[in-house]
């Protein structure tokens, strides 16, 4: 006899747009402090809600600073560590700004900061373009449940949960609206499917 399995609860907006807006504000000052005015700063957005983000940051660093900020897209696909395990993945773009990134301050870019093993991915990647003079991490949300000894420089909500939820981002540029929203995943059936 199979188990029978509630649904999962509904998943609740832990962050809803003028959350984002405010915490995006809020790591773009971040930025600015710690780079100290220097203007060799580049952000590049892991896709596809990265890249998003990192747009957003940096015209809200443009607004800070009054300088246009270099943004771009670093496609992580062919280094992740899980290619064997997934189905094939749609290579996504890399796009790095005209100024290169050899001898700057990159800042890489991501909504959801987990395992730390896409950014790991993204190191890779990042170390067959270039030679930057010092790497940061800015995401939306930290989860926890790191696998590897990587952390995040700019937070924009630290989310402690368990392994038995989900963190998914929505931006308007993807998903028609801004949210972040924790829900619970369906558990297996007993006979594991």
């Amino acid at each position: 006899m199979d188990a029978v399995i509630p649904p999962p609860e509904p998943a609740r907006a832990v962050l809803e747009a003028p959350d984002i807006a405010r915490v995006l504000t809020r790591i773009a000052h971040e930025i600015d402090e710690r780079a100290k005015g220097a203007d060799d700063v580049v952000l590049l957005g892991i896709p596809t809600r990265g890249v998003f983000l990192a747009h957003r940051l940096a015209a809200k660093l443009e607004q800070i600073t009054g300088r246009t900020m270099p943004v771009g897209s670093l496609d992580i696909t062919m280094y992740r560590d899980d290619l064997r395990m997934r189905p094939a993945r749609a290579l996504a773009r890399t796009e790095i700004p005209g100024e290169g990134i050899d001898g700057r301050l990159v800042v890489l870019v991501d909504d959801v900061l987990f395992s730390g093993r896409t950014i790991r991915a993204a190191l890779d990647a990042l170390n067959d373009i270039g030679r930057p003079r010092a790497v940061q991490l800015a995401v939306l949300v930290d989860r926890g449940h790191r696998e590897l000894p990587i952390r995040a420089d700019y937070v924009g909500k630290n989310l402690p949960t368990s392994l038995r939820e989900t963190v998914k981002v929505q931006l308007t540029e993807e998903d028609g609206r801004d949210s972040v929203l924790l829900g619970t995943r369906a558990t297996a059936s007993a006979d594991g499917q």
